[in-house]
């Protein structure tokens, strides 16, 4: 029977953690701040949104939420952006995706300063990323490296497979796995939905890290026996027999995946938890580098 991964256990760690590391700052007269915008009133961003804020109080950071109406235009927003870049109680900066169609998303990411891109997805730290300079990394393939080092899964030497290329998760995670350090060290591959035979493909892997964002793509007979198995995606399903009417899964179909494998992550309480921990983590890290 598989082990789980649990990323409730391994948030909790990386909090605990960043206790020390914020008294320093703030022993220095520095409190890390971290301030999100939120445009438009998508219920799913909203949530998202507070979670983080809520994140930020339990540990003592300074936080803020700029909300703002959907009919925002690009201008004003970049406004905002250029206001947060100046500001000394800010250290991490993100804008809540998606933003409404009229807004050039990338537009808006350019104008992070990159030392308060906590996102990781300013060009400036998918640069340092790829050639394995230190800087900000995207909180989720941040998230996947944590969970493996804490259960002590090393990828090094080790066949993965990634099924999906998104520039939030795919190519960072990808970009991390291989690189000559600690945690990586990979044979990587990259799968997507356009792959031929993917089935066969995924069937290589020690390690398959599902991101591809549809319930069940990967099935029991896709995975050989003894792998370990990291769900990223979180998908929506309808569920009469559910208090709220739906439940959350993954990109992996767990029931039918789970006995084959050695290790495996829970949807919900595997990827997604670590994205916010990392995300606290980025922050605390920023205040440093800009504290000096």
């Amino acid at each position: 029977m598989a082990q789980l991964i649990a990323g409730k256990e391994v948030a909790k760690s990386v909090r605990m953690g960043l206790k020390s590391r914020i008294a320093a700052l703030k022993e220095k007269g520095v409190t890390p701040g971290l301030a999100a915008v939120l445009v438009g009133d998508d219920p799913a961003s909203a949530t998202y949104v507070h979670s983080k804020a809520r994140a930020c109080e339990k540990l003592g950071l300074y936080s803020e939420i700029i909300r703002r109406p959907a009919d925002l235009t690009q201008d004003q927003l970049l406004d905002i952006v250029h206001r947060l870049n100046n500001d000394d109680r800010v250290h991490g900066i993100l804008v809540q995706s998606p933003v409404p169609s009229h807004i050039d998303e990338f537009a808006v990411t350019l104008a992070i300063d990159p030392a308060k891109d906590v996102d990781g997805f300013h060009p400036h730290n998918v640069g340092l990323l790829l050639i394995g300079r230190p800087g900000l990394i995207s909180c989720t393939p941040y998230g996947i490296i944590k969970l493996m080092e804490y259960y002590d899964l090393d990828p090094s030497g080790k066949e993965v497979v990634i099924v999906g290329r998104s520039n939030i998760v795919g190519k960072p995670i990808a970009a991390l796995l291989i690189q000559k350090a600690k945690w990586a060290n990979a044979t990587v591959t990259v799968a997507h939905s356009r792959t031929a035979n993917l089935a066969e493909v995924v069937r290589r892997a020690d390690i398959v890290i599902a991101a591809i964002g549809h319930a069940g793509t990967i099935t029991a007979d896709m995975v050989k026996e003894g792998a370990i198995v990291i769900d990223v995606g979180i998908n929506r399903i309808d569920d009469p027999a559910a208090e709220k009417g739906y439940r959350l899964v993954g990109d992996v179909d767990f029931e039918n995946v789970e006995p084959r494998t050695s290790w495996i992550t829970p949807v919900p309480g595997g990827v997604g938890v670590m994205t916010i921990a990392m995300l606290m983590s980025n922050t605390v890290l920023a205040a440093e580098n800009i504290a000096g």
